[in-house]
């Protein structure tokens, strides 16, 4: 029998060897030297890599000129994936408190954001800012839970985005002022008054310039041009009502405004270009959405120009909502250009009999769907007209990516999700309930009110019972 192994050729060792799994892949690897040779061909663990991901950062692998690299990834990423998949604390994360803030912390966002294409995602090292009634700009190390710097003291802080493109951190405060800090190092780039006491920001790059598009309390919509934030256009949207719905196509060339103050009052889609590069003698490029009875929407993120829209079946504020989903495209003929939206041929009605006030809406992809409410998560399907419901405790946000879903409730816990393939053969991806992670005592605090997340790492404000909130700093790592 030892001879007959002997005389197996590499070849036919490495086909064999790719009906193992990695466990066992492993395990024959001490076997013997010439076993341990083919175990470490790299095109097997590149198998595995692409097999289970998809996606892997092959450029940065291909650059180490090392044979064991795509098993270093492999096991590396597995690793951190597992830890937190798992979420046991002590040995897969470590929890900081982020304090420095006197005040209640209206947003945080990334800085440098981990993601699963990063170089080495298992040691990649994600900064937050986030911003508060104090006044104040603060810059976090994550998985260190260190200050790396903090802005002069202002009016309260109402806002905050990130141009990571451009290595900007943006806020607007309560007398209507936005201003732009560098991201690294919390020098001021430059101010813009718009007299407005909410702001709604939304940044936005156009062949590597900088815009930031600004809905204000009066119901207008401002162009900015960076980075010294001079105005380009401006536009009504929805008079006397804040615009408080700010977002952008994936193709970056649409913009929908809106307000989800009056229900009764339609968004807008805007043609980008139209508000970036006005005309003199026309308005921009605007069309209302043929739904009515309006209450949030999301671009999904995987397709070019598609809206998922959360509305109202009827006109009383007790009827139950339902999902149209949109597709926005530019008819062009030889006198006009005019912009279409048209029903897309998948929508479903929501899975539950009751009015979708205050309802949370993100979206994974280009048919899949997550919402919350006050005690429930949603996950709808639009392909399938499925939905599936987890309960939750007042979930006050949520936050999306490829990996994960994390809810942030007023009973102080993050419900932690992650994606999960059940039916390869429809291409359905499921959510799984994973673990809570618990954010202190209700002696301390009321509740999560926000949280984001990367690849490696979560972050949540907890609300302070004394008004001084507190960030909470989860790192995974390997």
């Amino acid at each position: 029998m030892d001879s007959e192994i002997a005389i197996l050729g590499s070849d036919c060792l490495i086909h064999i060897f790719t009906f193992l799994n990695v466990e066992d892949l492993i395990n024959v690897s001490s076997v013997c030297t010439d076993w341990l040779e083919v175990a470490q061909t790299p095109w097997l663990w590149r198998r595995l890599c692409l097999q289970c991901w998809g996606f892997c950062n092959v450029a940065v692998v291909d650059s180490e000129h090392m044979r064991d690299a795509w098993k270093r990834y492999y096991l590396r990423r597995s690793h951190l994936e597992s830890k937190m998949t798992q979420g046991r604390s002590g040995c897969d994360y470590t929890c900081k408190g982020l304090r420095g803030h006197t005040g209640r912390v209206v947003g945080l966002v990334y800085l440098e954001k981990n993601t699963p294409t990063a170089m080495e995602p298992w040691s990649f090292r994600s900064t937050i800012c986030s911003a508060s009634t104090d006044g104040t700009v603060r810059a976090w190390d994550v998985k260190n839970g260190v200050e790396l710097w903090c802005s002069a003291v202002q009016s309260p802080l109402t806002s905050i985005v990130s141009d990571r493109e451009h290595g900007l951190v943006i806020t607007s405060d309560s007398s209507g002022l936005i201003k732009s800090w560098q991201a690294q190092t919390g020098v001021e780039v430059a101010s813009y008054h718009t007299a407005s006491p909410r702001c709604t920001l939304l940044p936005y790059t156009f062949k590597d310039r900088c815009f930031l598009f600004v809905g204000t309390a009066q119901g207008s919509l401002h162009t900015l041009t960076g980075p010294e934030w001079s105005k380009t256009s401006s536009l009504v949207v929805c008079d006397s009502f804040n615009v408080n719905l700010l977002l952008a196509s994936p193709d970056k060339k649409w913009i929908l405004a809106g307000t989800k103050d009056n229900y009764d009052l339609v968004p807008k889609v805007i043609s980008a270009t139209s508000l970036i590069n006005p005309s003199a003698d026309e308005d921009p490029l605007s069309q209302c959405l043929p739904i009515q009875w309006f209450h949030t929407a999301v671009f999904m993120p995987t397709q070019p120009a598609r809206l998922a829209i959360i509305h109202q079946v009827e006109s009383s504020r007790s009827a139950p909502g339902a999902i149209t989903v949109l597709d926005v495209s530019m008819k062009t003929s030889r006198y006009k250009s005019e912009i279409q939206v048209v029903k897309h041929g998948i929508s479903a009605c929501l899975l539950w009999n009751k009015s979708p006030q205050n309802v949370l809406l993100e979206a994974k992809d280009g048919e899949t769907l997550v919402m919350a409410d006050h005690k429930d998560l949603w996950v709808c399907y639009l392909k399938f007209s499925l939905s599936t419901k987890f309960l939750a405790a007042n979930v006050s946000s949520i936050s999306v990516d490829s990996f994960h879903v994390v809810a942030a409730c007023q009973d102080l816990s993050l419900r932690v999700y992650t994606w999960k393939d059940q039916n390869r053969e429809d291409g359905r991806i499921d959510l799984k309930d994973r673990y809570h992670l618990l954010g202190g005592s209700r002696t301390m605090s009321r509740g999560f009110s926000h949280v984001a997340c990367d690849y490696s790492s979560i972050v949540a404000v907890a609300e302070g019972n004394d008004g001084k909130d507190v960030l909470k700093a989860y790192s995974f790592t390997s």
